[in-house]
């Protein structure tokens, strides 16, 4: 359970639920790394948060389309953890120490999860240790890796108070191997993370404050190129579980601070130099919000209630329009954004049947939408655009039935549909890289999913399985959408070079996909575990009017086939032996199929022994045959590459409280 919320909801049973065991968790080095376990989970982009810009590190569940943004909610303790400016959630800000349980929804949120919650939501529980309990963790590996964490949790008054903190640094590599030139430089990345949580019973309610803080700094991989976020936030939140004639109830507000800076560069022929394009050096924003729920027991069933409110309001500030005197312009583009929402839900319980029925009404404006654009020497207005504010209400629900067959074996089904407005940053700021220049669009419509699904699963002689078959419709997807392709001089995006390619977000008349999920664990005995799981997808747009020449293509970032496994043998009392594997079918870089990705496969393996009761040692090689992962490819033909093998040693010391 986390801390200060009510007891997980009964209607979870009847929805595509996976729940990512705590020994990953315990061995996985990155929270989006353990995410990708789960098929249909993947970043925009295939590069881990190791060597990934901010901006393409949004998530999204079930093979939609990727997108930078996010199409899933992520939520610490029911907060969220998107950008407010953008939608990608900045993985290194969330340490592993930190996390003490994981869950991945898939489908449309419905219930208490609300806007943002489009193709499923991934579900963070932060640790909730006894006082004394404190452990410390720290690793090196090649390509010039240092780590280390820490945690501790203290006694204080009649609570308990959990810090955690966080650091490391890599040298990286090159991600561009054919045709690599003096342009090309390392992914680097420094980082470090901290957070404080008091929790504190008074009776049978129980209260949490939290307050963390962010960091990090990354070389893009291009001589001139690099990123920066940080930020913070902070949180409140007091719940109390529900009894028999008492409601139980939760109530909690936040706020999350952040800002980005990002230099991007333009590439010479030959690879040979680069040129500043773009200097986005302040992108700061706010995110805020408050929800509060109350549940109540019945014979049969429970009913909940509750309402949410979210804002973000933020605007990014840059350098532009590169001459040979440098970047001669400045530009501001942002503006606010509002989601509210109220819901209800009902469960029953009649025998081996359960019900489960929900609603939800939504309301969602965008305004003070501006783009001013001046010289920045003089300060003469070169553009100044103002978007008219805009509004909606939008409805939405999910339904699903669970059979529990016998104890064994189980059926379930269920149909939902949910939103998504579009973030900041796609509806008003215009971004650069490399020779690609990708325009904003204020008119921007929220995006819209109806989807539902059906699965069987159960355990048999020690063996654990579930299928899942879906389909999902994306209605007003927001789409990057090519325009034209340079050399040209745009009024708005200025000039595009040659081999550089002009694209502007627009919705597109939907995104189809249907596939099947399905997953496996045993236990055979002899200390041996496998775990395996698979997703098949096939998604294809509709591009309308808007966009013809997609119809048919499938969504940029989208692969169709994913298998992931995972072996562990106790070799010994204190020592195991963990190998994990992930297969990507090839999915395409771009909207008109025209840059394809091929498929990677990639393996690792991992040792760990328990020195003694307090100290574990470990030793792991992560993609162990050196596969080459393509991450992303330019329109002339340069390919770039996941971090080739590396070899990484650690240790974790773990220290008991009384009790």
């Amino acid at each position: 359970m986390r801390a200060a919320d009510l007891p997980p909801s009964p209607a979870d049973a009847a929805f595509s639920i996976v729940a990512i065991p705590a020994t990953m968790l315990e061995r996985a080095g990155r929270l989006d790394v353990v995410l990708g376990s789960v098929p249909g989970v993947a970043l925009f982009r295939r590069t881990s948060s190791l060597g990934a810009n901010p901006t393409v590190q949004g998530i999204s569940i079930r093979g939609i389309a990727g997108s930078g943004a996010s199409r899933a909610l992520v939520t610490l303790d029911e907060i969220p953890q998107n950008d407010p400016f953008g939608g990608w959630v900045i993985w290194t800000g969330l340490p592993l120490e930190i996390i003490g349980a994981a869950q991945v929804i898939r489908g449309a949120g419905g219930g208490p999860y609300g806007a943002g919650a489009l193709t499923g939501t991934v579900v963070l529980s932060e640790k909730t240790p006894r006082a004394g309990d404190w452990t410390v963790d720290a690793d090196l590996a090649t390509l010039g890796e240092a780590r280390a964490a820490g945690t501790v949790a203290e006694a204080v008054g009649s609570g308990t108070l959990f810090l955690a903190g966080a650091a490391e640094h890599s040298d990286g590599w090159i991600p561009v191997r054919e045709g690599r030139g003096a342009a090309d430089t390392r992914l680097t990345l420094t980082d470090e993370a901290a957070s404080a949580r008091y929790v504190i019973d008074v009776g049978a309610t129980q209260g949490a404050a939290r307050l963390a803080a962010w960091r990090e700094d990354r070389g893009a991989g291009l001589a001139g190129a690099g990123s920066r976020a940080q930020g913070a936030s902070a949180s409140l939140r007091a719940a109390r579980a529900p009894g028999a004639g008492s409601p139980g109830w939760r109530a909690q507000v936040f706020a999350t601070v952040s800002d980005l800076a990002n230099t991007s560069v333009s590439v010479a022929s030959g690879r040979a130099s680069t040129a500043p394009a773009n200097d986005q050096f302040a992108t700061p924003a706010i995110g805020y919000g408050a929800d509060g729920a109350v549940r109540g027991l019945f014979a049969d069933g429970t009913w909940e209630v509750g309402i949410d409110l979210r804002g973000a309001a933020g605007e990014s500030r840059e350098y532009f329009h590169p001459t040979a005197a440098g970047l001669d312009d400045y530009r501001r583009a942002g503006g606010q954004t509002v989601t509210g929402g109220l819901y209800g839900e009902v469960t029953r319980r009649r025998g081996p049947v359960l019900l489960v029925a929900g609603a939800r009404l939504d309301g969602w404006s965008t305004f003070d939408g501006h783009r001013i654009e001046t010289a920045r020497a003089t300060g003469a207005p070169l553009l100044d655009l103002r978007a008219a504010s805009r509004g909606g209400v939008e409805p939405g629900g999910r339904v699903a039935i669970r059979w529990d067959l016998d104890p064994t074996a189980y059926l379930r089904a269920a149909a939902y549909s949910g939103f998504r407005p579009a973030t900041l940053n796609e509806l008003f700021r215009p971004f650069r890289v490399g020779n690609d220049v990708t325009e904003a669009n204020a008119s921007l419509s929220p995006e819209r999913l109806y989807g539902a699904e059906a699965g069987a699963g159960g355990s048999v002689r020690g063996v654990g399985w579930d299928v899942t078959g879906f389909y999902n419709r994306l209605d007003e997807a927001i789409v990057n959408v090519t325009v034209a392709i340079g050399p040209l001089r745009d009024p708005v995006a200025g000039f595009i070079p040659a081999g550089g390619v002009l694209r502007q977000r627009r919705n597109v008349q939907a995104v189809n996909a249907w596939g099947v999920e399905a997953e496996a664990s045993a236990a055979l005995g002899a200390g041996f575990t496998l775990r395996a799981a698979t997703s098949w997808t096939h998604a294809r747009v509709e591009g309308g009017n808007v966009a013809p020449a997609l119809n048919g293509l499938a969504p940029a970032g989208t692969p169709g086939l994913v298998i992931t496994g995972e072996a562990a043998w106790r070799l010994a009392s204190r020592l195991t032996l963990t190998g994990d594997l992930r297969y990507e079918s090839a999915r395409f870089d771009d909207d008109q199929n025209l840059r394809r990705l091929a498929a990677a496969t990639t393996a690792s393996v991992r040792l760990d022994w328990e020195v003694t009761g307090r100290v574990d040692l470990f030793l792991a090689a992560n993609n162990l045959t050196d596969a080459a992962v393509p991450t992303a490819r330019t329109a002339t033909g340069v390919t770039s590459y996941d971090a080739p093998r590396t070899v990484e040693i650690g240790v974790k010391i773990v220290g008991r409280g009384p009790g």
